[in-house]
């Protein structure tokens, strides 16, 4: 029987590598449900890496069982195998590849968060760490404007602060506190972000987006929720003895829904208790 090329066998393993790495990529089903306009930039660049990380994994191992099977030790061979001192060509090769990955992804990820408006912060204030440090309260840090919006005001803005062990927010323009954040769908939504002891991490899965809460430095989170429904807010950052009980959640309106429940809730918070009472028939 004639024997297949060598070439033939590593173009096949090749294109069939490529093939079960990219289906693996797409339909991994590893994160949560999208709900934000910044989530599916987090979730195709999640998707590459696992394609990149499912081909190395299948390279790898297929060598490794190849190696296996190819140079086993044959009945009555009690011989010492080949002497094999390295080759050169190969280390460049396997030295190359993983440095053109790196430098791929890189770029990449820095596209992701420009385009996500991580890049906004730093640009617009074109701080420095030792700015920074010289001025912790000078200005907001944290994902801010995307391309598309910068330079417009968000639609809506919530003041958030995290404390041992619960987030309050504030609506400045309506003076609304609640321990639960309320937000429009569609809508350019800026949280203010800031924390009143130790460290904390606001984080929202399904919104791919998490902002440290920092005692003494301001931090920003801008998003656009695009999908109705409640999702949970997690801290993302140890903070105590009862962090796991630091959650709430995020509910997402119609613009309609969220007009009633902040109608409802400026009756409700005001200091006359009969008003109250209307609003809670």
């Amino acid at each position: 029987m004639k024997q297949i090329p060598l070439g033939i066998v590593t173009l096949i393993a090749g294109i069939l590598i490529t093939l079960i790495s990219l289906w693996v990529g797409q339909n991994n089903h590893l994160l949560p449900e999208q709900a934000s306009a910044q989530a599916p930039l987090v979730d195709n660049f999640f998707n590459v890496m696992v394609a990149i990380g499912t081909a190395l994994f299948l390279v790898v191992q297929g060598a490794i069982l190849f190696s296996v099977i190819k140079f086993r030790r044959r009945r009555g061979d009690n011989t010492d195998g080949e002497p094999i001192e390295g080759s050169f060509p190969l280390e460049i090769l396997w030295t190359i590849i993983p440095g053109i990955i790196v430098i791929g992804l890189g770029i990449y990820s820095v596209d992701v968060y420009t385009e996500m408006g991580g890049m906004d912060a730093i640009s617009h204030h074109g701080m420095t760490h030792e700015s920074m440090m010289a001025q912790p309260n000078s200005n907001p840090i944290g994902i801010g404007s995307t391309p598309a919006n910068e330079g417009k005001p968000p639609s809506l803005v919530v003041n958030v602060t995290g404390m041992q062990y619960a987030w309050l927010f504030n609506y400045p323009d309506s003076n609304v506190n609640t321990g639960e954040l309320h937000v429009p769908v569609g809508q350019d939504v800026l949280l203010n972000i800031s924390a009143n002891d130790v460290i904390h991490s606001f984080w929202i899965p399904q919104f791919r987006l998490k902002q440290d809460a920092i005692p003494g430095q301001a931090t920003q989170l801008r998003f656009t929720a695009t999908k109705t429904g409640q999702y949970p807010v997690v801290c993302a950052e140890l903070c105590g003895g009862y962090h796991g009980s630091m959650r709430t959640s995020v509910v997402v309106h119609t613009p309609e829904e969220y007009d009633r429940w902040l109608a409802e809730n400026r009756i409700a918070q005001q200091p006359e208790m009969d008003r109250t009472v209307a609003v809670n028939p």
